[in-house]
Formats: structure tokens, sequence, C-alpha cells
């Protein structure tokens, strides 16, 4: 595997650190800065609507730049991000805070773009295992985060202030890799010419499978994930306990990915997909138990795991359905829809889960995360009906 995927996989699990560290925090900074509890997930919103915002101008700001340039401005936005950040922790103002999330998820907008350059950067057999590798590097994240959530939490007189800092740090060495990372110009990855209108590149049943499974793996992962720390705050589960949870759950997003390329790649990527659907149906029924700390971890380690085996594959079956030409305005449409659900989850988990509690809204999950597993079977009928 070409040390570029490896240098990509540091940054995403740098990128995902940070991501693990606002998880845990966001909505209880949120709880003591908003004026209202319903409030209370509005900065994580925040952070998913500049993902959201960045989606479409990162995938085209790289077709013009390069992926390189592409990726250093998103960590220099976050940077700023995280230091408006700790200033308005320092003078409790949470406009400022809502704001700074935003440009936070702005810079994560552009990270996200990382498995994209690895299918890039490997050679055309390996590009699952690319994506998978880069992917991986969540795992490290997975014990970098929370345990910077927890060793940061109290540094300093202001609660939190030194999360952020952290969180500068995470970003400022990112670009650091950035700088020795070699990655192809835009002219090798992107195809000038005429792109298919946007209507038509939405309308294409690849398309169609790819994005409703990634959409509906992230959005219900999101939902439940950014209700987690509310919902064990609630049934009286200390920070910590918050935090090793958040932390199992981000093992099983990630730990698969290094060989969920495999399994796409021998067995194809539908049926990894309904593998990962399933898993996302069976947290929800573990949801539905006891609120002990047991059932919160089996619940959230299933939900990243159903994360992980619809994310990823839908990934591999997006870089299949497009032509060069097409790539920028297909892979924006792509992250456009895909993280606009995950900020939609995210500002919709505070009041469902203060409204309906945690088993409920578990299981209003259910039907949502069969979704994909229509648009298979509508698919495998349309092309039966062309042939």
């Amino acid at each position: 595997m070409p040390i570029t995927v490896s240098l990509l996989s540091l940054c995403q699990a740098l990128l995902v650190t940070g991501n693990v560290l606002l998880i845990g925090i966001s909505p209880l900074i949120g709880a003591s800065l908003a004026p209202s509890v319903v409030w209370s997930t509005a900065p994580v919103a925040t952070q998913w609507l500049g993902l959201m915002c960045a989606t479409i101008p990162a995938s085209l700001i790289m077709a013009r730049l390069g992926r390189k340039r592409g990726f250093m401005l998103g960590n220099l936005v976050g940077l700023v991000g995280a230091l408006l950040a700790a200033q308005a922790l320092i003078g409790e103002r949470f406009g400022l805070f809502l704001f700074a999330t935003w440009l936070i998820g702005v810079g994560i907008g552009f990270g996200q773009l990382y498995r994209f350059a690895a299918v890039e950067a490997a050679p055309a057999p390996m590009r699952d295992r690319a994506i998978g590798l880069v992917m991986g590097g969540g795992v490290l994240a997975a014990f970098a985060g929370p345990w910077l959530a927890r060793a940061s939490r109290e540094l300093g007189e202001v609660p939190f202030l030194g999360s952020f800092i952290g969180l500068a740090a995470l970003y400022s060495l990112a670009l650091l890799v950035l700088i020795v990372t070699r990655l192809p110009p835009a002219s090798r990855t992107h195809s000038e010419g005429t792109p298919l209108p946007l209507g038509k590149i939405l309308r294409q049943p690849g398309f169609i499978v790819a994005v409703s499974a990634a959409m509906v793996g992230y959005g219900v992962m999101n939902l439940a994930m950014t209700a987690t720390p509310l919902a064990m705050e609630s049934a009286g589960h200390h920070f910590h306990h918050v935090s090793m949870t958040i932390q199992w759950h981000v093992v099983a997003m990630f730990l698969p990915s290094f060989f969920t390329g495999h399994l796409a790649a021998r067995f194809g990527a539908k049926p990894v997909i309904v593998a990962g659907c399933l898993l996302l149906v069976a947290s929800a029924l573990v949801a539905q138990g006891e609120l002990g700390l047991a059932g919160f971890n089996v619940a959230l380690v299933l939900l990243g795991l159903g994360w992980n085996f619809t994310f990823l594959p839908a990934t591999g079956l997006l870089t299949e359905s497009y032509r060069l030409v097409d790539k920028a305005r297909t892979q924006a449409a792509n992250e456009f829809l895909v993280f606009g659900t995950a900020a939609v989850t995210a500002l919709a988990a505070g009041p469902l889960v203060s409204g309906l509690g945690w088993a409920t809204l578990n299981l209003v999950l259910i039907p949502v995360s069969i979704m994909p597993l229509l648009v298979l079977i509508w698919q495998r009928r349309a092309s039966l009906a062309s042939a």
C-alpha cells in the first residue's frame, strides 16, 4: 500500500480524534450555555451544518486546486474554529460557540474527502483496501478522543477549555502531516469536459443505491450517537462512563474497516450493506432493554458496526457510479446529501430524546434502518425489467 495512503490514514485519525472529542463534550457544553435544554445539541447540529455547507465547495475546490491544498485549507478553517470555541467558553457566549462549531464542521467537511483521495493514490485493484485503511485510522481516534476529553475537561478554571486547545493542536499536527504528503495534482484526478446534468446524476441507479445506504447508515448512527450522552446522563451515568461508551462505539465504527474492504471485494458491496442494516436494527432492539451501562455499550457497539457496514461499501459503490468528468459533482452531491442528513439528525437528537425517551427514539429508527434494503430490491427489479 503506498505511503500516501498511510499518511492519509494518519490525517483521518487526527480528524476523527477531534470528532470523538466533540461528540463527548459538545452536548454537555450546549446544555450549560444554551438558554434551554432543547438547544443542548445545537452545537452538534451547527457542526454538522458546517460540514454540510462545505461538501459542495470542498469537492469543487479540490477539482481546481488539488486535494493537498484543499485539505490544508480545511484544517486551517478548523483551527480557527477551535480557537474561537475556546474564546466562547471563556466569555460564556453561546452564539459564538455555535459559530465556532460551524467553522469546525466546515473543516471536517474537507477532511471527509480523505477516503476519496486514498482511492486516487492507490492502484485500482486495491481501492477497497485503501478506503478501509484510511477509515481504519479512526481506531486510534477511538482511544485518543475519549482520553483527550477526560484529560482536558478540567484543565484550567474554565471547563472544557483545554479540550479545544487540544483540538487546535490536532489540526496543527494534521497540517504538518499534509505538508510532507504527496498527492496527485488535480489534472490527474479530475477530467475536463462537459459533466452530466445534476438531475441525471441523481437519477442513476448506482448513485441512488450508494447514497441511500450512506444516508441511512450515517443518519441513524448520528442520531442515536448524539443522543447517547444526554440519555446516559439522564439515566444517572457518570461522564467517565459516557466517554467510555463513546470510545467503544467508535472502535466498532472503525476497527472493521481493516477487513470490510475484503468482504466487499469477495461477496460484493450490496450483501455487506444488507448486513449493516441488520446491525442497525439489532442496535435499536437492544436499546429497548434496561438503561444500564451494559445496555448502552452493546447498543452503541452494534450501532458502530452497522455504520461501518453501510457507509464504507457505499463509498466503494459510489466510485463505480461516475465518469471521471463527473467525479467532482457526483462526490459533492453525495457528501451534501449524506452530511445534510447528519446535520438534521444532530439537531433533532436533543428534542427527540427529551420528548420520546431513549427506547422510543430507537424504536422509530428501525423502519428507517431497513430503507436501503428496499432500495436494493427496487434496483434489482428495475434491472430485471430492463434486461
